[in-house]
């Protein structure tokens, strides 16, 4: 008698699991050097978080700062933060502190405690939950420094240890950024050549492709499990949909759905370093974060016709009765016009949160003792953080707007 109640516990654990790191009402701050300044894997980030986990509760701000190091960070922590009050953390430093030289341990030594000041700082400002991420990577094809690309590579890893080691110590996820990046590379160069570059026209600013990199380490690390949709097409009887999609009527061989949870969607280019699509061939990213999976039960021939929005496919039996992914399988989906709204107006939302921590909130640090000793300028101080937080909610408010419901069909033809 007893089962039923457990086994709903224990689903409901597993449904909760995939995003057990962000809490209710979320407010993740992506935080790193002149990569996060980019805006690119941030907006990667917080497009995912937005229209990927079917959630509404979640808000991303990011604080990218270029030329910036840890100890940078930690010493604007405080007062930058203030203006957001995250409660989630995304952490990219190592880059700068690396100083582009071969490593010693006085390297290692000095990224160490600046790293350990800014979890500390973090921690203090009411960060609960953060993914600890270490740095990337260089292209050795593009990288033109006072060190080689295979020797700063190697410095590189060795501060990716460091900052593994304090996610352990800190007990909270590690953002295998570096790892993720270079095993990519490797492959894409072998199959698209040198000239390839992912990792930027210098080598270390990536491309789009590299930035996806990014991005899929840090929402890996935030505990999602890329569990988009799972929709059941059965040739003769009702369809089913998992949760975030609605089926809507009833027709056989094929579903509409409304769908509140949207596949990832990368853009045209498959060779081109500047297309996030051009790296997915040498990474995981749809296996393990974009699941968009199509069962289909009750096939009575060898082949089928998949049809979505304007493409369609053919898949064998075997292939549509294990599942076939249709974020990773389909080129063009009926989801491109609405990520490409939501992308447009995060990208406008974050190049503004530039703008407002480097050339307002950040010079608030120059008045802050003033403000202790002076009940006026608090009170000033105070208004102004309301009116700049308060600008920032309008910038979140338009970007939800284009969080909506689609409604797209499948269709499944039999081929005789």
């Amino acid at each position: 008698m007893r089962i039923l109640p457990l086994l709903s516990l224990f689903l409901a654990a597993v449904s909760l699991r995939a995003e057990s790191i962000l809490p209710p009402n979320a407010r993740v701050a992506v935080i790193g050097d002149s990569i996060t300044e980019q805006k690119i894997y941030s907006k990667y980030i917080e497009t995912y978080l937005l229209a990927c986990t079917g959630r509404s509760d979640i808000k991303v701000f990011q604080f990218g700062w270029s030329g910036e190091r840890a100890g940078g960070f930690a010493a604007r922590l405080e007062n930058d933060l203030a203006v957001f009050n995250p409660n989630v953390a995304t952490t990219c430093y190592g880059m700068n502190d690396g100083s582009y030289r071969p490593y010693a341990p006085e390297v290692g030594a000095e990224y160490e405690k600046n790293m350990r000041l800014v979890i500390d700082g973090l921690k203090k400002v009411g960060v609960k939950a953060m993914a600890i991420g270490s740095p990337g990577g260089v292209d050795p094809d593009y990288f033109k420094k006072n060190v080689t690309g295979q020797d700063y590579n190697d410095n590189l890893a060795h501060l990716r240890d460091i900052a593994k080691k304090l996610a352990e110590e800190n007990k909270q996820p590690f953002a295998n950024v570096h790892d993720t990046m270079m095993s990519a590379l490797s492959k894409s160069k072998a199959a698209l050549g040198k000239e390839y570059g992912p990792f930027g026209g210098d080598g270390f600013h990536p491309a789009p492709a590299g930035q996806l990199l990014m991005a899929q380490a840090f929402l890996k690390a935030l505990g999602f499990d890329g569990d988009i949709g799972r929709i059941t097409i059965d040739m003769k009887g009702p369809n089913t949909a998992s949760t975030g999609h609605t089926v809507k009527g009833l027709q056989l061989g094929s579903v509409t759905l409304e769908s509140t949870k949207w596949p990832f969607v990368f853009d045209a280019d498959p060779k081109s370093a500047g297309s996030n699509r051009s790296i997915l061939p040498f990474t995981s990213f749809n296996e393990d974060l974009n699941r968009f999976t199509l069962r289909v039960v009750n096939l009575a021939t060898d082949k089928a016709k998949v049809t979505w929005g304007s493409q369609s496919k053919e898949f064998t039996r075997d292939q549509l009765t294990a599942g076939v992914n249709l974020a990773a399988e389909f080129a063009k989906t009926p989801f491109d016009d609405a990520f490409a709204g939501l992308t447009a107006a995060i990208t406008q939302k974050e190049a503004f949160e530039t703008v407002l921590v480097k050339n307002l909130v950040t010079h608030m640090r120059v008045i802050a003792a003033e403000a202790a000793e002076d009940p006026k300028v608090a009170e000033a101080l105070t208004k102004l953080k309301k009116k700049l937080a308060d600008e920032h909610a309008k910038q979140d408010a338009n970007v939800r707007k284009f969080i909506k419901p689609v409604t797209h069909t499948i269709k499944v033809e039999e081929i005789r």
